[in-house]
């Protein structure tokens, strides 16, 4: 009798541990489906996933077959909404989903207007995204785009409105937004414009000791003769005393010179 609890109880726990495996798949719909590769089970009896779920609710994929395919069309699902897949299998096996970078968010936003206000915010309005993506600002100056901020997106399809509050150099400025998706390549906006009625700015001492002063705050970068950024930021100086001696290049306003330390 004990010989046969002993069996029931062996028996029962080999069954909850064949079935004990589970991949989790969390994103947002792209209106695409997921194909699972799905290998045999360890035992060679039946295949490795028993069971698939979309949101907490069980699919009726046909999963016992070497490959499936989760259909998310019955769940009324819009683009952007977020999922969470559960593929359950048996734990000495694992399926393999092929393509499970549809669930992550694609940057897909279309500019419906974009312009930079009197008092120095850009505002751009979107439509069309399909996930959250951050909006990453930049800046032309010093003939390169540059970062000089970030805005979190909102990731639907109805109109988004956005601003950033900006930091213009004197004359004619050129702002943007980009964003960057799973693929790693950049989507850009168009370019939106400003001129700036700020006064052009200098910079003193070209031969210096410890400290540069500006005319105005700015944006500036410090570049030493081996094109190696050693300083950037915003001010209306810069301390330069821990510099070593010798020629250095500056960025600042819409500008790029050089100055010496002494």
């Amino acid at each position: 009798m004990k010989r046969n609890i002993f069996t029931f109880i062996l028996a029962f726990f080999t069954v909850i541990s064949s079935y004990a495996g589970v991949i989790v798949l969390e994103g947002h719909y792209q209106g695409k489906n997921l194909y699972v590769q799905n290998p045999f089970a360890g035992t060679g009896v039946g295949f490795c996933t028993f069971e698939v779920t979309i949101n907490g609710d069980v699919t009726t994929d046909e999963v016992n077959s070497s490959a499936f395919e989760i259909d998310f069309t019955a769940f009324q699902l819009k683009v952007g909404d977020p999922v969470i897949v559960k593929i359950k299998h048996k734990d000495d096996c694992k399926p393999k989903v092929l393509n499970p970078e549809v669930l992550k968010p694609k940057s897909t936003f279309e500019i419906v207007n974009m312009n930079i206000s009197k008092e120095g915010n850009f505002e751009w309005t979107t439509s069309n995204e399909t996930g959250k993506l951050t909006f990453v600002v930049e800046q032309f100056r010093w003939n390169k785009w540059i970062k000089v901020g970030e805005v979190d997106g909102v990731g639907t399809s109805t109109e988004n409105k956005y601003e950033f509050k900006i930091e213009p150099h004197s004359g004619e400025n050129k702002f943007r937004v980009k964003q960057i998706d799973y693929s790693g390549k950049p989507r850009y906006s168009q370019a939106a414009r400003y001129v700036s009625t700020k006064g052009e700015i200098t910079f003193s001492p070209i031969k210096v000791k410890d400290i540069i002063t500006f005319t105005d705050e700015t944006l500036f970068e410090v570049y030493d003769s081996y094109a190696n950024i050693v300083k950037k930021g915003y001010g209306n100086s810069i301390d330069v005393t821990n510099l070593k001696k010798g020629i250095y290049y500056l960025n600042y306003d819409n500008k790029s010179e050089t100055f010496v330390k002494k």
